[in-house]
């Protein structure tokens, strides 16, 4: 019966069953029940410090929601759909545990704030620990780094050989990504790490709350100033996806390396077993899973984002029932997220490298092409000239299939006279790698000193 419900109150006729089952969110919701007692415990302080609520019964919630937390902890408790949330789930218990007191917790809030105190409880917990597993992938890049540390690969534009780099260099290009990322989970918990609880259902309350007070008990440096605001937009949670996503995005480029890097043509890299699976058909065949699946769980991420933006974009003030879609995308990105960190992390720590096939294939593709223009410039050549006569000279070598370092000094005159036999030391690969010394270069000394930077934090 509607009498039944907390709200009950007002209706003459129970819920249609259905209805209830569609509108209930505790299927999802209740992984909130940690931060909805932790808020309900900080607001029953509150109300007693303010003498509106008694301290008998402010003792008694207390006792009884960490009594409820316990029964949660062990599986004990038992969540009901009739009671539609996390919120009602407690309160309801805490009433039938403790009387009348139970019943006096919810004084001066509403759900509506009560539910965006959760949310940013919750994702203030997870923002921590998502940067904590941000730097353990950084950690292992920077492992795979200084363990590789001289070790030349070929670098791509267009997926064509471009130039030769460092192994070490291309695996810090990643762990600059995933600082940016790190930053922005760092800067979204400053916008997440306001305290909405005391707005009320819209315009506040008409009780003399200490707002405060509760955001000092739970660890808020601020609150909201605005009551429409705090219960009304979920911002912070469009941000943290709209991170998410660019942090998703990364891990997916990643992850198309090491697929190619793992292939029978590329054979640059080898994943250990452990994160491969095998063909049911073909047994020669190590698939590699883990990659895929992440590049995969990318677009649901992205989804998310795109699900969240759309519940937000036509609703009026204050609050809609709408709002409610807000968690599962949440909980969604926060899960695959975290996942996907942890296991890369791992991966790429027990990563394989093949030095020799990457040395192949960067001797190969005229890769220092742009180092005899280089050269030629040096000479006092216009860059556009010598750009011209190296193109002519890599024309030559195709028609002779040759390498730039198989000419003779014969035939690399025969493009231009400035070329001397210092040529050949020139466009050696680590000639090549080491000349650019620049910062944000692959040379060595330049590689060495970013890592022993990242390893320092700065």
């Amino acid at each position: 019966m509607a009498k039944d419900k907390l709200w009950g109150g007002r209706f003459a006729q129970p819920t249609d069953k259905f209805v209830e089952e569609f509108t209930a969110s505790i299927r999802f919701d209740k992984r909130l029940y940690h931060q909805d007692i932790r808020g309900s415990i900080a607001h029953a302080q509150m109300l007693g410090k303010q003498g509106i609520i008694p301290p008998a019964d402010v003792a008694a919630i207390v006792h009884g929601l960490q009594e409820i937390l316990q029964q949660i902890e062990k599986g004990e408790f038992d969540f009901s759909v009739a009671l539609e949330d996390i919120h009602m789930n407690i309160e309801a218990r805490l009433s039938a545990k403790i009387g009348e007191a139970g019943k006096r917790l919810h004084t001066g809030r509403s759900r509506n704030d009560q539910v965006a105190l959760d949310i940013r409880l919750y994702m203030r917990d997870e923002l921590t620990d998502i940067a904590t597993y941000l730097d353990l992938l950084i950690d292992s890049l920077l492992f795979q780094a200084e363990k590789q540390l001289g070790v030349i690969m070929p670098g791509f534009t267009h997926l064509q050989t471009a130039q030769p780099i460092l192994f070490s260099h291309h695996m810090l290009a990643y762990v600059e990504m995933f600082k940016r990322d790190k930053g922005r989970m760092e800067d979204c918990l400053k916008r997440t790490n306001v305290l909405p609880l005391g707005a009320g259902a819209l315009a506040g309350t008409t009780f003399p709350i200490d707002r405060e007070y509760v955001a000092e008990l739970l660890d808020f440096p601020e609150v909201s100033r605005n009551s429409l605001d705090s219960v009304s937009d979920r911002d912070f949670a469009v941000e943290f996806l709209a991170a998410a996503s660019i942090l998703m995005m990364h891990l997916s480029r990643f992850s198309e390396e090491l697929i190619l890097w793992s292939t029978s043509e590329f054979k640059f890299i080898e994943l250990s077993d452990g994160f491969c699976t095998g063909s049911s058909i073909m047994p020669q065949k190590k698939n590699p899973d883990v990659p895929e699946l992440v590049r995969g769980k990318t677009g649901r991420v992205y989804g998310n984002l795109l699900a969240l933006l759309t519940v937000m974009k036509s609703l009026p003030l204050a609050y809609n029932k709408d709002m409610q879609e807000d968690k599962e995308p949440l909980f969604d990105t926060i899960d695959t997220v975290k996942g996907s960190l942890k296991i890369f992390a791992a991966m790429i720590r027990e990563m394989r490298i093949d030095p020799v096939k990457m040395r192949e294939a960067a001797a190969k593709g005229f890769s220092t092409a742009t180092d005899v223009a280089d050269y030629l410039v040096r000479k006092g050549m216009p860059f556009r000239d010598a750009h011209e006569v190296v193109g002519k000279a890599v024309r030559y070598c195709i028609d002779q299939q040759k390498e730039l370092p198989e000419l003779s000094i014969a035939e690399w005159q025969g493009f231009s006279n400035s070329i001397e036999p210092d040529i050949f030391a020139a466009i050696t690969l680590e000639a090549s790698v080491n000349a650019r010394s620049a910062t944000g270069g692959t040379a060595l000394t330049r590689v060495k000193a970013e890592i022993e930077r990242c390893k320092a934090g700065k």
